[in-house]
């Protein structure tokens, strides 16, 4: 919590030095106008990537696979869309850096070994803690006498 919040106040103190300094060496008028393009041409990015990583995850998901990969991809050109309209030049970096593929799985595997989630499937040998569980075929799959809630008139 004390990093997220540190981030916070040092990214527009960063942000803000690196504006002066380019401003500096091209003018203020070249830098804004610089920071209008990088956005306006991000988003344009963004938005090409983002309808191809939208048409990968239904392709996957009509063959019946799970999609994982995908939607972490999915999730990762988003962030950089964020990235990218936040006027400022490290945060556009690291947008464009993100809308590079290389860059993403690299980014993916990372975050694939940070949160390791294992699934058990049907054939694995796990151990039930008891309780219900509900198929996601839209019945019970543990008590026969499970209903649905009532929802409030």
């Amino acid at each position: 919590m004390v990093l997220l919040v540190a981030l916070l106040l040092a990214i527009p103190i960063v942000e803000i030095a690196v504006m002066v300094q380019v401003a500096d060496w091209i003018g203020t008028g070249q830098m804004l106008a610089l920071l209008i393009s990088i956005s306006v041409v991000g988003v344009w990015i963004v938005k090409r990537q983002g309808t191809g990583v939208l048409r990968r995850i239904r392709a996957e998901l009509d063959a019946g696979r799970i999609p994982g990969a995908h939607l972490v991809d999915g999730g990762l050109v988003l962030l950089a869309g964020i990235l990218l309209v936040i006027p400022g030049f490290v945060t556009d970096s690291l947008g464009v850096l993100l809308l590079l593929p290389p860059v993403r799985a690299f980014v993916r595997g990372r975050l694939r070994r940070r949160f390791r989630v294992q699934v058990a499937g049907s054939g694995s040998r796990t151990r039930s803690r008891g309780g219900d569980a509900i198929d996601v075929e839209g019945g019970p799959s543990r008590r026969s006498d499970w209903r649905p809630p009532e929802l409030p008139q």
